[in-house]
């Protein structure tokens, strides 16, 4: 097929992803089946099944072996797309050991926070589904630790993309350190949100906040939210930050600033898949002029990442 300019849904889509979006706009405005791309594939000597394919449109997986990524660099070219408009969606390849290849695009929260039981219980208590049906675009976050070691807060300017119809809250959690009293945990809806139910576990140290959008998403929709949460002191230092994603996200950006009178001696940023594993990165980061330390990264699947730091 010859390639022309793609419609406008289609080019915006191709412009600001994610993927699977792409990916499905695509089929639908060529009006090809899933089974017809597969014979295309098939005929071009590239073996991909129906139902990856149709994990692919959802956002259920996402193509990371050598012959998944040649068959969406074929697929540019079957649905007359400009070259690399899809591979470049799926950002850079992730590290070895990091996921399997063709993971499930989304993990449940359990995954990813310690104890497991103690997240199904507070996400039980707030009706609906666990997945919200949002995924991030863009994620900024500031944490802030004070002259006691302590963390005071984190504030997050948040970009999300609606993959389904219908999608009207968000949930935020938050685990204080060991010791800390979550009660005493401040939740701060701030820009096109409202807080909805908050529900708290002693034992976990967990806070999970239902931040309701002020409109209902379509798939596909995006909408920028600020929140927040200040910190119950807990009776030892702080020593890390951790985000965890559930589902894949565009970019993300941690800033830890730390207060002048306590500052560590060494900062490392890490990436794992589960609490309690080995990471599979680690890099050492180095303060900056305002007693800080950043880390960004991109086209990240279902992951943990964030900053640790040493006092002596």
């Amino acid at each position: 097929m010859q390639r022309a300019d793609p419609p406008p849904d289609l080019a915006t889509a191709l412009r600001t992803g994610p993927f699977h979006l792409a990916l499905r706009t695509a089929l639908a405005a060529r009006g090809l089946a899933l089974n017809r791309v597969q014979r295309h594939l098939a005929q071009r000597g590239i073996q991909v099944g129906v139902t990856t394919l149709s994990y692919w449109q959802q956002g259920r997986r996402r193509p990371e072996r050598a012959e998944s990524l040649r068959a969406v660099g074929a697929l540019e070219e079957l649905l007359a797309l400009p070259e690399h408009s899809l591979t470049r969606l799926l950002g850079p390849r992730r590290a070895a050991g990091a996921l399997a290849a063709d993971a499930p695009a989304v993990r449940p929260y359990r995954d990813l926070i310690a104890p497991a039981a103690a997240v199904d219980e507070l996400l039980a208590a707030l009706p609906g589904p666990p997945d919200t049906g949002l995924h991030t675009v863009t994620h900024i976050e500031r944490v802030r630790v004070g002259a006691d070691r302590q963390l005071r807060c984190r504030d997050s300017l948040h970009a999300v993309r609606a993959h389904r119809d219908g999608v009207d809250r968000y949930l935020a959690i938050q685990q204080g350190d060991p010791g800390c009293d979550v009660d005493r945990v401040a939740v701060r809806a701030e820009e096109n949100c409202r807080p909805g139910r908050i529900v708290r576990d002693q034992g976990s140290k967990l806070v999970v906040a239902e931040l309701l959008l002020d409109r209902r998403l379509r798939s596909g929709e995006t909408h920028l939210l600020a929140y927040g949460f200040d910190d119950a002191p807990a009776p030892q230092p702080g020593c890390e930050y951790v985000r965890g994603f559930n589902s894949g996200t565009g970019q993300y950006v941690l800033q830890v600033t730390f207060h002048p009178a306590a500052l560590p001696v060494r900062c490392h940023r890490f990436a794992g898949r589960s609490p309690g594993e080995q990471p599979y990165e680690c890099e050492e980061l180095t303060l900056d002029g305002h007693h800080g330390v950043h880390v960004w990264a991109s086209g990240l699947g279902p992951c943990l990442v964030g900053v640790r730091w040493d006092w002596e």
